[in-house]
């Protein structure tokens, strides 16, 4: 299993000099085993069996956003959970030594089961089963004071109150600089309560999806739900799949819908947290907001169109490669037209790619992967 951050290629190199920061993004979260099953025609019935095209397995949950922030070029730290047992031990080297995600924050912890997912990808969409025993240790406990670092990207339903006398890592990661990028996941209860919105004050960004959006906003189109959000952080992005994404940047005054790209989607397990990558990149490079969107709907396409969760992450070799195609290409029809001049941003970016720049990985539990089109 090669190693997958190359530190050949820095998008954040003029950034360095006299930088106080460890690292450019730290976060928390859980870990689990994802065991990802794709080209299913159909969910097994009471009783069936079905077999499936591809496989694979690697470190899933928040690992698909520190490994996609790290493939990406961001210097990322975790702080998380690992078990002792065989699972544990492949998340952990997974991560530490393919990725090279800093996990001096995370712990191994005796007794304790690793959190295991199965995923099965069924025409475009999934379903999940999941195997997790209560976090053996707080996230408060687990960090103490945080790193340093540029952003920090936090599950917004996992805070703890803000505001209380002993403030959450959080607080004391935003009290050090850090702009607080947040997220929301699906509310299997149903209530999806508004009061979770007041830690907005405490974000920078909040990136939910639209359905999300909507439900915890009461807004009836994605659109609504949006403006909503931007009333509340100053960076508002709803993902709203097939359709694109929409934003709201009050600090600059722009506004922007982005369409998505054509692609053919195999696995959408962990997109969402490649999109929340490339646009902590492209918010920490000053890029405009019509250039973080198109990057990071570009990153979150390249990601769909393999298996594999935390594996699909694109690298700056994975991008290249792609626009080098693109703009090489000769077709005149509308859609590749505008493509090439949405992304033509890249070119000045991706000259100074190295060739052996960072790409997708292809490990899994096995010696070699199984997953069809994967070396």
């Amino acid at each position: 299993m090669s190693a997958m951050a190359d530190p050949r290629f820095d998008p954040l190199s003029e950034l360095r000099e006299g930088g106080e920061e460890e690292f450019d993004v730290f976060t928390w979260g859980t870990v689990f085993l994802d065991i990802i099953f794709s080209g299913l025609e159909r969910l097994p019935a009471p009783g069936a069996e079905e077999w499936a095209g591809g496989m694979a397995s690697c470190p899933g949950g928040v690992a698909n956003l520190a490994v996609a922030a790290r493939r990406l070029g961001l210097r990322t730290a975790l702080a998380a959970a690992f078990g002792d047992d065989d699972y544990g031990d492949f998340c952990w080297r997974t991560l530490a030594e393919q990725e090279h995600v800093d996990l001096t924050r995370s712990r191994r912890f005796e007794g304790w089961h690793s959190p295991v997912t199965v995923s099965m990808s069924v025409h475009n969409d999934r379903s999940m089963v999941t195997h997790e025993h209560p976090a053996p240790m707080s996230p408060d406990a687990l960090i103490g004071r945080p790193p340093r670092a540029k952003a920090v990207i936090v599950d917004l339903a996992a805070c703890r109150a803000f505001g209380s006398d002993d403030p959450t890592w959080v607080e004391l990661a935003r009290a050090d600089g850090s702009l607080v990028f947040a997220d929301l996941g699906w509310d299997p209860s149903g209530s999806w309560p508004a009061s979770v919105l007041d830690h907005l004050g405490h974000c920078h960004a909040f990136t939910p999806n639209a359905a999300e959006a909507m439900a915890y906003t009461r807004t009836a189109t994605p659109q609504e739900a949006l403006y909503a959000i931007a009333d509340l952080v100053p960076l508002a992005v709803v993902t709203n799949g097939p359709e694109g994404a929409l934003a709201i940047d009050s600090g600059t005054g722009e506004e922007c819908r982005m369409p998505a790209l054509r692609v053919q989607e195999l696995d959408p397990t962990g997109a969402g947290d490649v999109f929340a990558a490339a646009l902590v990149l492209g918010t920490l490079k000053g890029w405009p907001l019509h250039d973080r969107l198109a990057f990071s709907t570009l990153c979150s396409g390249l990601a769909m169109q393999q298996y594999g969760g935390s594996l699909a992450a694109p690298g700056w070799g994975d991008i290249a490669d792609w626009w080098t195609c693109l703009r090489e290409s000769n077709a005149k029809d509308a859609y590749s037209v505008s493509v090439r001049r949405r992304y033509s941003f890249l070119e000045g970016i991706v000259t100074d790619v190295p060739a052996e720049a960072c790409r997708r990985a292809t490990a899994t539990i096995a010696r070699l992967a199984d997953t069809p089109g994967f070396a």
